[in-house]
């Protein structure tokens, strides 16, 4: 087995298109940095709706087959941000989209967020044990904007983190592992109203309209952002990433919009909340880097490597 690089980042997201909308600039830095990325998606996003009319007919009420091409969407999308390490809570289909907060569909078989979040947690305190993290990325207690998948990734993320490093966990598996800090997705408010302002401004036709500063998930005070990534040399990556989730996203230069046509931009700075761990900046001024403070950590030979393709990409067998 290879052994693993020396700065290792884990990243939960509850749906395909998830992770390259919010830390998809981030992801490619690492990548390119040489960091080790794993990125969990708890769910294939079997409920979503579908932008192009082409495909229309993969939705749930219609073939049920949108989870199936999401997985290849996923894969797309990796593969633009250089990240060779992305697998499904459990394997792909375990976990099923559990639809907007309040449908029917929260509480079908299955659902993510009909799940028993220590059931959902234990292959995810797998992956921490064999890829040993010391960095974790997922969503604030709400979800970012209180979609039940997203709230329950951030559960179960926050559950596994617990998990992974009690030596009483899981007899027989892997060593036990604590996660030296946990973020939660932010975009401060003021960077937000600036974003959308140009857009006001540059674009103002580019969709059917524009999304509220509030639609954007995780939006808080600047108090509480502690952290941010410069990932303007990676914006290429991050938007053709974006642009991967064909059923998912529209693109028009700096600017996205999802199914419902409301504009939104593209940020490439990302920013987050350091939750758990010593900070690694000075009190008043935020870290410019996920493991700012973190000595720098050797090769760790007794966790295993990603075992193969299939493996890496969630693809099925």
């Amino acid at each position: 087995m290879k052994d693993l690089p020396a700065r290792r980042l884990l990243l939960v997201h509850a749906h395909p298109d998830d992770e390259s909308i919010n830390n998809g600039a981030t992801m490619a830095r690492y990548a390119a940095e040489g960091a080790h990325v794993t990125l969990v998606t708890c769910t294939l996003g079997e409920e979503g709706e579908v932008i192009p009319p082409s495909l229309a007919h993969l939705t749930a009420d219609r073939d049920d087959t949108l989870g199936d091409h999401r997985i290849g969407e996923l894969a797309a999308a990796m593969r633009e941000l250089h990240v060779d390490d992305h697998r499904f809570l459990g394997g792909p289909g375990r976990f099923r989209d559990s639809g907007m907060m309040g449908a029917e569909q929260n509480h079908r078989p299955g659902a993510f967020w009909d799940t028993a979040v220590d059931d959902a947690a234990a292959p995810l305190v797998e992956v921490i044990r064999e890829v040993r993290p010391q960095v974790l990325v997922t969503y604030d207690p709400d979800g970012g904007y209180g979609h039940p998948d997203h709230i329950q990734a951030h559960r179960v993320a926050m559950r596994a983190a617990d998990l992974a490093a009690d030596p009483a966990y899981g007899p027989g598996t892997a060593a036990p592992h604590t996660i030296a800090k946990i973020y939660w997705n932010r975009v401060p408010r003021p960077v937000a109203e600036a974003a959308f302002a140009r857009l006001r401004d540059t674009a103002p036709d580019a969709f059917g309209g524009i999304a509220a500063v509030d639609d954007v998930p995780g939006v808080t005070g600047d108090a509480e952002i502690t952290t941010e990534i410069d990932g303007s040399a990676y914006a290429d990556a991050k938007t053709a990433a974006m642009r991967a989730h064909v059923t998912q996203i529209a693109l028009h230069g700096p600017y996205f919009a999802l199914s419902n046509d409301l504009g939104q931009p593209v940020l490439t700075t990302e920013y987050y909340q350091l939750v758990r761990g010593a900070p690694g900046a000075a009190g008043g001024t935020r870290e410019h880097d996920l493991f700012a403070g973190l000595p720098e950590a050797s090769p760790t030979p007794d966790a295993p490597h990603v075992r193969d393709a299939a493996h890496v990409r969630g693809a099925r067998a």
